[in-house]
C-alpha cells in the first residue's frame, strides 16, 4: 500500500489525461456520422478498451476532415 501511495502522484495525472482524451473522443464519435477508417462502433470500441492510444488514434487518424 505504500508503494501505491508513493506513486500517486504521477499516476493521478495520467488517468486524468486518459479519461480526458476518451470523453473527447467519444463526443466526438457521437457527434459526427463520417470516419476516414471503419464504423462508429469499431471507433467505440477502440478508444474505450485500447486506454490512451486509442483516442489519440482517433483524433489523429479516424475522424474525417468535417
Amino acid at each position: 500500500m505504500e508503494k501505491l501511495i508513493e506513486y500517486l502522484p504521477f499516476l493521478i495525472p495520467i488517468v486524468l489525461l486518459e479519461l480526458l482524451l476518451m470523453v473527447i473522443a467519444l463526443v466526438h464519435i457521437f457527434k459526427h456520422e463520417n470516419y476516414r477508417f471503419g464504423t462508429r462502433w469499431l471507433w467505440i470500441i477502440i478508444v474505450v478498451f485500447i486506454q490512451i492510444v486509442g483516442p489519440i488514434i482517433y483524433l489523429t487518424i479516424g475522424r474525417s476532415e468535417d
